[in-house]
């Protein structure tokens, strides 16, 4: 976890708790780092207030305050052995800026908030930041006090008026890290920024993405507080990163006014329970891109109009049997089979570094789609990117259970997998007992024939113990969905529309238990088979084709049944999120619900989905 210890320990008295952000004004925060031994953090006084960005490059009037404050007097050496100096505090004439290359924070006295910059030329806006209590207000900064000032680091506490006084603590080094702990009177921040997507990151199910655009009756979107925010800004040469340790935090995005369907997200309102925020910006051109999915597009292959900047792990949601579908680009175009809908051309992929799409009707041209990134993928070391800044502020422990890594490895289907046979599915196994058969070889082979023939009942098993997990989640689901629905009778449109999607599951079974039969039916298809390798007969080869076909009858049913439900579940999770959004109250109910699904989800069969879709 990144955290400035010198501040925590000597400062505690300050606050209640920390909010840190991590700023990177380089394509990615790695980038800069060789350069961190040369950046010098610098506090300066504007003398006259700041007006805007253009202030950043004309500081003719500026003054350095300098490291030791000493300096200032007529005699240095004298003043730093006199007792009577000490205490002294440097007195503003009126802005506060901060700078240590990556970044330029500004204390704006006027409009109560600090701006940050890019550390390029020409400088960029790319948020401001205020107490939350004093978002609305007239609020303004009364006073800086400089607590640190060593060209390796520095921290100043910034005073706010308002309705009650309030300060705020703001460390910096030689990274490109800001940490801001609000100390008196100070519940959480609004971060404001220029935002036209928001991504809350999901690593076992599908992110939620928020168009305001589709929200055109309300001006606030109650979110889910799950430890990580991304907001993809205007001009598509950023995205803001947002994380926090788990806790009871509350986050809300205010939107905008807008034309033909689009609105901007105005701020980001974070009631932190006194818990750490850490906000981050990753600057690229092309960092993430907008793509309309156009009618035209189906069963073509079109160029997408956008190159990926660097080798990360780049992904876009489609619809796919009516559920959004996250899917990565590949490096070349791919025909795949894939649970519920089959065979079709895998959507997404680059040629070179330019992204083309293939649509169907299994995927459908439908709106909108954002291309862009959390995790690397065949990435350079100077590239950081969202996940890694979850690690670097939250610490990997931390992070383990938010990205998961061990609930995204598929359960294995391979009763042999480590002899190396990944002969697992019915239909694979029932392909290489007919060969045998077919060659007239099943008495000499009888031990082979055994050895697949045990794989398809494990096989079997193993699907049958997933369908048998995915059953119990909806039971337990429709069970809480009830309680709280008598609980809290207003949510009852919300949770019934969970509950209506958590009833497929059982019906989903009842419909196909006839096909997809038992494990005492696999038993006996498995003595039957095994049977006809103790001699040889003429009728031998038909009874082996037709126990062939009530096998891949029983395996293809239940591979439609997983796939089925891990779609469903995929889909309540994402209910459950953007059904909570014009409901505050629902957001508590949503969090839990999304929570159970991730658990159920986790570890997935590999005829529901894959690792890496």
């Amino acid at each position: 976890m990144i955290f400035h210890q010198h501040i925590a320990n000597g400062r505690n008295s300050l606050c209640r708790a920390t909010l840190a952000i991590l700023l990177a004004s380089c394509p990615f925060a790695r980038a800069a780092m060789t350069s961190q031994s040369r950046a010098v953090v610098r506090i300066w006084d504007t003398v006259s207030p700041f007006a805007d960005e253009a202030g950043i490059s004309d500081r003719a009037d500026w003054k350095l305050v300098p490291d030791n404050l000493f300096s200032l007097e007529s005699k240095p050496a004298a003043a730093a052995s006199d007792p009577g100096y000490y205490g002294r505090e440097y007195t503003f004439a009126a802005d506060a800026v901060v700078e240590n290359g990556h970044f330029t924070a500004v204390f704006q006295s006027n409009a109560g908030r600090m701006a940050v910059y890019s550390g390029t030329t020409p400088h960029a806006k790319r948020f401001e930041l205020a107490p939350l209590q004093l978002k609305k207000g007239s609020a303004r900064i009364i006073r800086c006090r400089v607590l640190r000032n060593t060209g390796n680091d520095a921290a100043l506490e910034v005073f706010f008026s308002g309705a009650t006084n309030s300060s705020v603590v703001f460390a910096f080094d030689k990274t490109e890290i800001v940490e801001v702990r609000p100390a008196a009177n100070v519940e959480g921040v609004s971060v404001f920024g220029s935002v036209q997507y928001g991504v809350v990151p999901d690593f076992i199910g599908d992110d939620l993405i928020y168009d305001p655009g589709q929200y055109p009756s309300t001006n606030a979107l109650f979110i889910p507080s799950e430890s990580m925010f991304l907001g993809l800004l205007e001009g598509e040469d950023g995205m803001l990163v947002m994380t926090w340790p788990q806790g009871r935090q509350r986050a809300m995005l205010t939107l905008g006014s807008g034309q033909a369907g689009r609105r901007p997200i105005k701020s980001f309102d974070f009631d932190n329970d006194g818990k750490s925020l850490y906000l981050g910006v990753l600057s690229a051109a092309g960092i993430w891109h907008e793509a309309e999915l156009k009618l035209n597009y189906l069963e073509k292959d079109v160029d997408m109009g956008w190159q990926r900047p660097f080798p990360v792990k780049w992904t876009m949601q489609l619809e796919e049997a009516g559920v959004r579908t996250t899917f990565t680009f590949r490096e070349s175009k791919d025909n795949i089979w894939r649970g519920v809908i089959g065979h079709y051309t895998y959507p997404v992929w680059f040629d070179g570094e330019h992204a083309f799409c293939r649509l169907s009707k299994k995927i459908p041209p439908k709106g909108r789609s954002v291309i862009y990134c959390l995790e690397g993928k065949d990435t350079p070391a100077s590239i950081t990117t969202p996940a890694d800044i979850l690690k670097q502020t939250l610490g990997r422990q931390a992070c383990e259970s938010i990205l998961d890594f061990p609930g995204r490895v598929l359960r294995t289907h391979h009763r042999r997998g480590s002899e190396g046979v990944r002969r697992a599915c019915t239909c694979g196994c029932t392909e290489a007992i007919e060969a045998v058969f077919k060659a007239r070889q099943e008495v000499q082979r009888a031990e082979y024939v055994k050895g697949a023939v045990n794989d398809m009942v494990y096989f079997v098993t193993e699907h049958v113990r997933r369908i048998d997990e995915y059953r119990e989640f909806a039971k337990s689901i429709t069970e809480s969905l009830d309680d709280t629905g008598r609980s809290a009778p207003a949510l009852k449109p919300y949770l019934d529309g969970l509950q209506a999607i958590v009833s497929e599951i059982p019906k989903g079974y009842e419909r196909q238990r006839e096909n997809m039969k038992d494990l005492a039916y696999a038993d006996e298809l498995a003595r039957r088979t095994k049977a006809l390798t103790q001699e040889k007969s003429p009728t031998n080869l038909p009874a082996c084709l037709e126990l062939g076909k009530q096998w891949r009858a029983m395996g293809g049913a239940q591979d439609d049944v997983v796939a089925h439900y891990h779609s469903l579940t995929r889909k309540l999770c994402q209910e459950a999120g953007y059904g909570c959004a014009e409901q505050p109250e629902a957001v508590k109910v949503a969090e839990e619900i999304r929570r159970r699904c991730r658990q159920c989800l986790r570890n997935a069969d590999g005829y529901e989905i894959w690792s890496d879709y």
